[in-house]
């Protein structure tokens, strides 16, 4: 364990843990709305729990119980999808406390995940793909041309990437002249989300879209230098201008952009990879990229 969580030991309560657990997260370079959300998972079990009760007393049956208590008898709502990340929040937490040596045996270890499959997210239909790439591609021939419309949406509807990362696109993330075709290197400063690192082929069309925007803009360091919001409004914008009752989002983007390859055939692997995501995570997504291809036809 580290000198700073040395002090912990199976005698002690569960509060001092739960903040040492929270220095430890930070560390981590966890954002701070997923330590929050950890923290405050966590700290509902020592409203379960007597205050005398030591980390090392705390069996599988009392967590059982707890997610019981938590689920039917806590008289506070708690949907199925809540109730699941409380359970990993605190598997994790004791993960932790059993991997530093606090316990020698692990009482989460062997709690149930109670896995909740979200809705289907909402797409667009490919006949709605193309017509908001046309949309926006118009702009590109106003009075006053702009290419930042189809800049922004045809970058996410090739990529999928996600919001924070298409913010997080530098210029020189962007290489045009590798021997194996242009890509985007999508990447993050955490080292906590390094293997969400990947680099993106990027095509032709888009290529031709990206000098129009540089000439026009001229941007010095970020790709797209405006706020979430300033963008998201674009999307909205293209959404309005096709006629959609769909609200057009960088998250239906990236699900349109996973549906398109999935019904093109591309290999699943690939498809996780372009994500960004794990294993793990993939198998939900996949489960519901077949449905969404099943409702199409």
């Amino acid at each position: 364990m580290t000198e700073s969580f040395s002090h912990l030991t199976a005698q002690m309560p569960l509060a001092p843990a739960i903040q040492a657990w929270e220095m430890y997260l930070n560390d981590q370079g966890r954002s701070p709305n997923t330590v929050k959300a950890f923290l405050s998972d966590v700290r509902i079990l020592t409203q379960f729990l007597p205050p005398d009760r030591s980390l090392g007393a705390i069996t599988t049956e009392d967590l059982n119980r707890y997610f019981d208590w938590m689920e039917k008898e806590r008289g506070v709502p708690c949907s199925p999808k809540t109730l699941a990340r409380r359970i990993t929040s605190t598997k994790s937490f004791f993960r932790w406390l059993h991997q530093f040596g606090v316990l020698l045996v692990d009482p989460a270890e062997k709690v149930a995940n109670r896995s909740v499959l979200a809705p289907l997210p909402t797409v667009l239909t490919e006949k709605e793909r193309l017509l908001v790439l046309d949309v926006a591609n118009k702009h590109r021939t106003d009075k006053k041309p702009d290419a930042r419309p189809i800049a922004l949406l045809s970058l996410l509807l090739s990529t999928g990437i996600k919001k924070s990362e298409c913010l997080g696109i530098h210029l020189n993330h962007i290489e045009l002249d590798d021997p194996e075709g242009p890509y985007v290197f999508i990447r993050y400063a955490s080292p906590a989300n390094r293997y969400k690192e990947r680099k993106i082929d990027l095509t032709d069309e888009w290529l031709t879209v990206y000098r129009e925007y540089l000439a026009q803009y001229e941007p010095v360091d970020q790709l797209f230098p405006w706020s979430p919001r300033r963008l998201e409004y674009l999307l909205e914008d293209i959404s309005d201008e096709a006629g959609l009752e769909k609200h057009l989002s960088f998250v239906m983007c990236r699900w349109t952009c996973s549906l398109t390859d999935h019904n093109n055939g591309v290999e699943p692997d690939r498809i996780r990879q372009k994500l960004g995501i794990s294993k793990i995570q993939w198998r939900e997504i996949k489960m519901k990229l077949r449905k969404l291809s099943r409702e199409e036809d």
